[in-house]
């Protein structure tokens, strides 16, 4: 017959501070387990089928003996009934957390998102993850419990921007798509994603590609840009250098404006533009012809930028624009436009292959010719090009020969 062990008092209790396992009465198996360290908690020492449990029932003093006498008494009654207690407990926490996970909203998922999966992309693109979802997402759906966003919700963020920023609407969809397919593998929601377009989105707001109209910038015909570039040469000016400069380069014109000393080779005669002030996010090399070495040879050191404005700092895009207003061809080009002046030149003037001068230019190319690029960056060929690029344009240039395509034939 088992020992019958005298129920305690609760003062004889918190007297209990030997280490080990103590049993205080009241409920048989029912234990205060003391550790090395001090710290007491219950346990009902039960058999559970054919198996002995120590179940916890929580620690002392903040379980009372009155209340492990309870706990005892319950899982003694649930094991009675074939239950497990320890079992039982461990659906109810894996329920409880499975129901807090379900009211996860969207920007504690999006933060989820963004550590898990933007870890490998750029830092330019991670930054405009964020500021699209932070700008536009968060101020509508942010609060919003992920697994009850729906199709109008989505709706909602899209709406403002969807046809004054089309660009911007599109990329936002996908991103908004993708955090809530990560909510769905993560089991936060379940269902259709809200925020796809095919048979969903596409049923309420219309295609981008009827709202996006491409507007290209103004650009003269080529043949008219050797008497441009003449009549630029006479202006004075950081800002007509910085435009020169531009045109030599075909490079855009925040490149150009952001152009540092430390990022000119003049011995190899390069200029190797770092990625984060790439459009592409890739670090991008222009062999710079005779004509774009004098324009820097030309230009002050004082500086750590080549082209600085009167007062320091960075030219504005209007100071470029400027320049080309004030010489009264405004209506004609833009600064940006001569980007698309030196690709119909190459086109129809010189015999490159196009994929040379789409690199010239920091577009993105095709897979193949792109591992052949990550190779060799075909300095030799684009520096040819960019020396009858100069050439053309009415400056002396060592080593062009510019090939007329009209006369070739």
């Amino acid at each position: 017959m088992p020992r019958i062990v005298r129920e305690l008092e609760a003062l004889e209790v918190r007297r209990l501070t030997k280490p080990g396992y103590h049993a205080v009465g009241g409920v048989s198996g029912l234990l205060l387990r003391v550790t090395k360290t001090g710290a007491r908690s219950w346990i009902l020492r039960a058999m559970v089928g054919s198996r002995r449990r120590d179940i916890g029932l929580g620690g002392y003093p903040d379980t009372t003996l009155a209340q492990a006498r309870e706990r005892a008494r319950n899982a003694k009654a649930m094991i009675r009934e074939g239950i497990d207690p320890v079992e039982e407990r461990r659906k109810a926490q894996a329920a409880l957390k499975a129901e807090q996970a379900r009211l996860k909203t969207f920007a504690e998922v999006w933060e989820e998102y963004r550590d898990a999966k933007l870890v490998g992309v750029t830092k330019k693109t991670r930054q405009h993850w964020i500021n699209s979802i932070k700008r536009y997402a968060l101020p509508v759906i942010g609060s919003s419990v992920v697994s009850e966003i729906t199709k109008t919700d989505v709706e909602r963020v899209l709406l403002p921007i969807w046809t004054t920023k089309p660009v911007m609407g599109r990329k936002l969809r996908q991103r908004i798509e993708r955090i809530l397919g990560f909510a769905t593998g993560k089991e936060y929601r379940s269902g259709d994603n809200p925020a796809k377009w095919k048979d969903n989105l596409d049923d309420i707001l219309p295609d981008t590609s009827e709202v996006h109209r491409v507007q290209h910038f103004r650009a003269l015909p080529h043949d008219d840009a050797p008497e441009f570039m003449e009549l630029l040469r006479q202006r004075k000016g950081n800002a007509a250098r910085a435009l020169e400069f531009a045109i030599l380069t075909a490079a855009r014109s925040g490149e150009v404006r952001g152009a540092t000393w430390d990022e000119i080779d003049l011995k190899r005669k390069r200029w190797t533009i770092p990625a984060e002030r790439m459009k592409m996010d890739k670090d991008h090399t222009v062999p710079l012809s005779d004509a774009a070495l004098a324009v820097l040879k030309g230009m002050a050191r004082d500086s750590e930028l080549i082209f600085p404005a009167p007062r320091g700092g960075k030219l504005s895009d209007m100071s470029l624009l400027a320049v080309i207003k004030r010489m009264n061809w405004n209506d004609r080009t833009t600064v940006h436009g001569f980007r698309s002046v030196f690709k119909d030149w190459a086109t129809e003037e010189t015999d490159t292959q196009d994929f040379i001068s789409e690199i010239a230019l920091a577009h993105s190319v095709g897979d193949e010719v792109y591992r052949a690029y990550k190779r060799s960056d075909l300095v030799a060929k684009r520096r040819r090009l960019m020396r009858e690029w100069s050439k053309f344009l009415g400056y002396q240039e060592q080593g062009a020969e510019v090939v007329n395509m009209e006369a070739a034939r």
